[in-house]
């Protein structure tokens, strides 16, 4: 069987691991962790609730840097508050993304709208880490915003709803300007509903379940598990067999770079990395206003 009609096969299944980011939210993260430190060229992923907040009780991130990669931070409950060193401001509401490239370097705050502080209510989010070249680590800093209109929403012939955060899927395409070749794209899945997904031969894929037990390359992906596709072959299908389920898949181009990483910097040496960390100190990435 050709690559062009072989289905890809599972390579492996990664649990979740639970810890807490920011000022104290709760997260579930498939990686980065020992046994998978990053599935090239993404990073990271990161489950934020979904969590029913008291009044007073929504938390963000406070002032951090950036350095190297992309964050890609989807809001699907809540509100968020985004600023940054170089005077972007944006509010992402429930259905909008926020894609920033960190470049050479930004400092950067996620905070609940003040709104959103006082009355309380779901909160649930995406937060996915991209890598960038060694070409890209100092393009400029940049910040694009989708509103949940932005987002294109195709429908598979099986009855799934895919929305399209960047590269193409089912004939719709993301808003987002990309730096590498990547697909980010999240399914609903009505019971009894499938998704068909076709990436090159050689490019990474993957498909986590945020909500529900799913079924990829037929094989069970329970509640907050990640499949990792083997590189072979174009084609893999996304099943919901029994009952509804919500999966994010992603695929890229692995940059097939060395990876160093301390914190809030991605970069190729350890050098890198303390040349980071001291421009941070001496506010060469920008402060945040007062």
């Amino acid at each position: 069987m050709s690559t062009l009609t072989a289905e890809r096969t599972v390579a492996r299944v990664a649990r979740p691991f639970h810890t807490y980011e920011g000022a104290g939210f709760p997260v579930r993260r498939p990686f980065p962790t020992e046994e998978l430190p990053f599935v090239d060229p993404f990073l990271m992923i990161d489950q934020v609730g979904p969590v029913d907040l008291a009044p007073g009780e929504a938390k963000g991130a406070p002032p951090h840097p950036h350095r190297g990669f992309e964050t890609i931070q989807y809001v699907l409950d809540g509100d968020i508050a985004n600023a940054d060193s170089r005077g972007h401001r944006a509010v992402v509401r429930a259905g909008g993304v926020q894609w920033l490239t960190a470049g050479s370097g930004i400092v950067h705050e996620a905070l609940p709208t003040p709104e959103f502080l006082a009355s309380g209510g779901r909160q649930h989010m995406l937060q996915i880490w991209l890598n960038l070249p060694a070409r890209l680590k100092g393009v400029p800093p940049r910040s694009q915003n989708a509103e949940p209109g932005d987002l294109p929403v195709a429908r598979t012939p099986e009855g799934a709803e895919l929305t399209v955060l960047a590269g193409t899927s089912h004939g719709v395409t993301g808003p987002f300007e990309t730096r590498t070749s990547v697909l980010v794209a999240h399914g609903r899945l009505a019971p009894g509903t499938r998704a068909e997904f076709t990436a090159p031969a050689g490019h990474n894929a993957m498909v986590y379940a945020m909500r529900g037990e799913a079924t990829v390359a037929g094989e069970r992906l329970p509640d907050g598990h990640l499949a990792v596709l083997t590189r072979d072959g174009e084609r893999f299908a996304v099943e919901a067999p029994d009952a509804a389920a919500e999966v994010l898949v992603l695929t890229g181009e692995p940059i097939g770079e060395p990876v160093a990483r301390s914190g809030p910097f991605v970069m190729n040496t350890a050098a890198e990395l303390r040349e980071a960390e001291r421009d941070f100190r001496q506010g060469l990435m920008g402060r945040m206003p007062v």
